[in-house]
């Protein structure tokens, strides 16, 4: 399973370009999951539903399971959030992880920067940025410059690029 993410602050254009990228690659025939990291609280039921109930009744883990699909949450009751290696062995097997945050995690990954917002780039203090995909031109810049507007472009970089590593438990 190659392992490849989108790092970046808030307001940058992850999501945006990683729900672009994902279609780029599903009609090259590759079979894609993904990672997203949330920085803060979040729920996939609403107050008072079944699964809700549950795990408000102290449940560490609720499957819900439908004809369409099945959604296992974990609730951490005061663990430390695991990082992404213990996530892994939990997906399964695909041709491609795309990873959505994890900006601190060793993995390959290009860096959604937008001038715009005001913050400092990330790459210069992570190895493992190995492009850039912006909206702007970036004068001086010691990585490819990918355009944030071309996911298919994006995408032809994401699979040709060689460090992209393989994880498999």
């Amino acid at each position: 399973m190659r392992i490849f993410g989108l790092a970046g602050w808030s307001g940058s254009g992850k999501t945006t370009l990683m729900t672009s990228l994902i279609p780029e690659f599903v009609k090259r025939g590759l079979k894609v999951s993904t990672v997203k990291h949330a920085h803060h609280e979040f729920d996939l039921e609403r107050p008072g539903k079944d699964s809700w109930r549950h795990r408000e009744a102290g449940a560490s883990e609720v499957l819900i399971v439908s004809q369409r699909r099945w959604a296992l949450m974990h609730e951490l009751r005061g663990e430390d959030e695991p990082g992404l290696d213990a996530l892994l062995p939990r997906i399964t097997p695909v041709d491609l992880l795309l990873v959505e945050g994890f900006k601190y995690h060793r993995h390959p990954k290009i860096e959604v920067y937008r001038p715009v917002l005001g913050k400092p780039p990330l790459y210069p203090d992570d190895p493992f940025v190995v492009a850039v995909a912006s909206d702007a031109a970036l004068s001086g810049l010691p990585l490819p410059c990918l355009p944030l507007a071309a996911p298919a472009t994006v995408a032809e970089f994401i699979l040709s690029h060689d460090g992209c590593p393989r994880w498999r438990s």
